[in-house]
């Protein structure tokens, strides 16, 4: 039976390169496309059997990408094909709904494997990052005794944080908060920058995964110092 597969990369020589390999191990590829929103478009228009997404790539992430197609409903498998091999990238992707989690430097025979391993229902994982996978099941990550990205928080972003992963606008923190609008925009900005995101949701699914919880009110006498 012909596979049909969607890649998103927005490298073009890869994305060339890889629709003639699949071809010639019999899988169709019905459509490549080098960005984030022109590749979810094309995952609800053609449904393919299986979607090859990278994880590097500009406005819009793999892992962004990953988050709208789970989001929108669609349920075919999706493998990350990249060259990261970070710690964080595999567990983010694995635990938003990536079925896969593969390396642009495999041998083209284990590439195509994994896929026909991945469209029978299995996760599977680069063999090179098959060890890395264990230490963090096994709660021994690398990154467990190094400085968390939301230890640099003030406690007035950890608190505009936490209000963002609730569903909160500017507009609505700001009255909660009885600061302007201005300040928390600021502040989402500094938030932003600190947790290494691009967006608002980013920063709002990395709030919800530390429980970080809002309460709603300024600390004593924090709002009449705000700048």
């Amino acid at each position: 039976m012909t596979r049909r597969v969607l890649l998103i990369d927005d490298h073009t020589l890869f994305r060339e390169g890889l629709q003639e390999l699949l071809k010639r191990h019999g899988i169709d590829t019905v459509g490549a496309v080098g960005d984030g929103e022109t590749g979810i478009e094309l995952a609800r228009d053609l449904l393919p059997d299986v979607i090859l997404l990278d994880m590097r790539m500009p406005a819009m992430n793999g892992l962004e990408v990953l988050r709208r197609l789970r989001q929108a409903g669609l349920k075919m498998p999706i493998v990350m094909l990249t060259t990261s091999t970070e710690e964080q990238d595999l567990v983010e992707c694995l635990r938003n709904g990536a079925q896969g989690y593969l390396l642009k430097e495999m041998e083209p025979g284990d590439l195509v494997d994994a896929l026909e391993e991945i469209l029978q229902g299995k996760t599977v994982v680069a063999p090179d990052l098959a060890q890395l996978l264990v230490r963090v099941v096994q709660g021994k990550s690398s990154s467990a005794n190094e400085p968390s990205p939301f230890d640099e928080l003030t406690p007035r972003e950890g608190e505009i944080l936490a209000l963002l992963a609730e569903g909160q606008s500017n507009k609505v923190i700001a009255r909660n908060l009885g600061i302007s609008d201005g300040t928390v925009k600021l502040h989402v900005k500094a938030i932003l920058r600190k947790l290494g995101v691009h967006s608002r949701v980013e920063a709002a699914v990395l709030a919800v995964q530390q429980g970080l919880r809002g309460g709603g009110q300024p600390d004593s006498g924090e709002a009449s110092g705000e700048r």
